[in-house]
């Protein structure tokens, strides 16, 4: 077996055998042996993984063919979303030390025979050593204390069962000290908590289980609550009732780290679900990632949560999309919160939502949703050609059919009765969700070195702008705001471009990053359209202009409603159309900085009849309106 084996030509098995071969799990076996076997063929290979890494890309020759991502999934009720909860101890974040002169345990990991042991020095040790080379019972018990109590208050309320919980170890020994802790945290017994490894003794019997029947009996068992593990149940394991995955280690493989949120996503009905985790589970909407050692925080994995906007309440959302708000996180959020509701409503209530909504269930609202944001989807659309992409395709041709798709997707939210049904419905699926308790135990927030790095950016972009703001046209304007005088797209992106020459790491996304690591309590959510607009923000943020990193378009927004309401109560009657015009205005200067009458001929202005149609509605007040509305709106 030390002799690596070779795949050769044999008469046997001709390399013209097959036409077609699909390999699944193609992350996998597309190395060593198995790769020589695919190679020899002389056929069409078909590559099927849910987890596919760099290499297996690169094995295809960048031929994606097609890709169904979790939010896709969550949509169509294939998969459950997840939310994220971080736990934080000191020990965890930055290790710990033991002065000398006192006793330790030093202690076996094969046999775990302990031996005491006088320190003759100090003791220290980093994150890094926990759990392999120093363990600290404190720390594994205070997250699992942790844990405990945000099932009652913050994750879970309500349930008189532990959810199924799958906890994530370093190794074996690590598993092993977990396990006994779990079970003195919870003031359960062995019954309640198991170690599934490769390696399970039971010292009940005294003998080594088969985890395939620990598996079963976690999978079917309502006693047995929590799982801990090191990687047996990682991947390859399907169970369903799972909605808790507790991770005490981390991973630095995106792909490995998927394959281990991927034990979360799976779906089961509700009475199947009852039947192990208790009457009082009603539905299966989502799963919960604790991360206690900041597994979440590296980029791993290009999947995100659904729901972007959660300080947004449902019927606030509901308003904002009937209204005309169209952004990538209004939709997204919406998308999951229906996906979500769809699990939780009675077989009245769906039906009752396809009749209001015109024939559509919750989870075909959401699927046409997350469609009028996918950039495949439009190019299609705007093409009336499947397969098409959006490099094929001019940006105003996108922009029209994405403005389309999006107008279709929320047109059964301007149905008032939808909108509050499912107010209704989703009040009544959460009375018992208590979204104001913390856990005073918690720590949370970006580590020290992190807030240090994005800060020493921050300060670097402040000084190169309070030193440069003669120069540039578009820091005059920002620094000094000359009445009349208005930032240009070009002036913009001159200084976009100024920028990035100056420091490469200078992008609106980068420095919108740091913002809200140093500090994440003045920064609201990025935008998805308009992101080149977001400068403004950025710029006027570091000038101290305005207190909270806002969107440039969400502060468009908020001042055109403002506005618009200013205008009604001093007597002014606008019509639906009207509106509808005024709406566009808004959005065209959120992306564009400004507008004067030319730009009322480009789409999607064109599409209710341009500059004609403008002057047939407002008649010789459109130059002052626009005017006005440059006034209050833009940059």
């Amino acid at each position: 077996m030390t002799v690596p084996r070779d795949v050769t030509y044999t008469e046997r098995v001709p390399i013209e055998t097959f036409d077609f071969i699909v390999t699944d799990e193609c992350h996998r076996s597309i190395y060593g042996l198995w790769r020589q076997v695919l190679e020899y063929f002389d056929a069409h290979l078909v590559g099927l993984t849910a987890t596919p890494s760099k290499q297996t890309i690169g094995f295809f020759r960048q031929n994606l063919v097609m890709e169904y991502n979790h939010e896709r999934a969550v949509a169509d009720g294939v998969n459950v979303g997840y939310e994220v909860y971080r736990i934080k101890t000191e020990v965890t974040d930055g290790g710990g030390k033991v002065e000398k002169g006192f006793f330790v345990d030093r202690r076996s990991k094969e046999t775990r025979a302990v031996r005491w042991e006088r320190l003759d020095e100090d003791l220290a040790y980093d994150a890094r050593d926990l759990d392999r080379s120093v363990v600290v019972p404190s720390q594994i018990r205070t997250v699992l204390q942790a844990f405990k109590e945000a099932l009652a208050t913050e994750l879970f309320p309500g349930r008189a069962l532990v959810p199924k919980t799958l906890i994530f170890c370093k190794d074996d020994s690590h598993a092993e000290d977990t396990v006994h802790l779990v079970r003195e945290v919870f003031g359960k017994g062995n019954d309640f908590a198991k170690k599934i490894t490769y390696k399970t003794y039971n010292p009940e019997t005294k003998r080594y289980e088969k985890s395939e029947t620990l598996i079963q009996e976690f999978r079917t068992s309502p006693t047995l609550r929590i799982a801990v593990t090191v990687d047996m149940i990682a991947t390859g394991t399907d169970i369903k009732p799972l909605e808790c995955l507790l991770f005490l280690r981390d991973t630095r493989s995106r792909t490995y780290f998927e394959q281990m949120k991927g034990r979360g996503t799976r779906v089961l009905t509700p009475t199947d679900l009852q039947a192990v985790s208790g009457a009082d589970a009603r539905a299966k909407t989502h799963f919960v990632i604790v991360d206690a050692v900041g597994v979440c925080e590296s980029e791993k994995t290009d999947s995100r949560p659904l729901e972007r906007q959660r300080t947004v309440s449902m019927d606030a959302l509901l308003l904002g999309v009937a209204l005309g708000k169209r952004d990538e996180d209004t939709l997204t959020t919406l998308a999951g919160r229906l996906a979500r509701l769809d699990r939780q409503i009675t077989r009245d209530q769906a039906k009752a939502f396809v009749e209001l909504s015109g024939g559509h269930s919750l989870s075909q609202l959401s699927g046409t949703l997350l469609k009028a944001i996918d950039p495949d989807a439009i190019a299609e659309r705007a093409t009336g050609r499947a397969g098409a992409t959006p490099s094929e395709v001019s940006p105003e041709v996108m922009a029209t059919a994405a403005k389309a798709v999006a107008d279709e997707a929320c047109a059964p939210f301007d149905v008032p009765a939808l909108r509050e049904a499912l107010v209704k419905a989703k009040k009544d699926a959460e009375q018992t969700i208590d979204t104001v308790t913390v856990d005073a135990v918690l720590s949370q927030g970006f580590d020290a070195a992190a807030k240090e790095k994005a800060t020493a950016l921050l300060r670097s972009f402040r000084e190169y702008i309070d030193e440069h703001q003669a120069e540039i046209a578009a820091l005059q304007i920002l620094y000094s705001r000359p009445h009349k005088q208005r930032l240009t797209e070009p002036m913009l992106k001159a200084l976009e471009q100024a920028l990035r020459d100056h420091h490469a790491a200078w992008t609106e996304d980068r420095l919108w990053d740091a913002c809200a690591v140093a500090e994440p309590g003045k920064v609201k959510g990025r935008s998805q359209a308009g992101r080149f607009a977001d400068l403004v923000a950025l710029v006027r943020y570091a000038l101290a202009q305005q207190p909270v990193l806002a969107p440039f378009a969400e502060s468009v927004a908020q001042r055109f409603d403002a506005w618009l309401k200013a205008k009604v109560q001093a007597g002014a009657v606008f019509t639906d159309e009207q509106v509808a015009w005024l709406t566009l205005i808004r959005d065209h200067i959120a992306t564009s900085l400004s507008i004067d009458a030319e730009d009322l001929e480009l789409s999607p202005f064109n599409q209710r009849g341009g500059l004609g149609k403008a002057h047939q509605l407002f008649g010789d007040q459109l130059p002052k309106l626009l005017d006005e509305l440059n006034e209050v709106l833009a940059a």
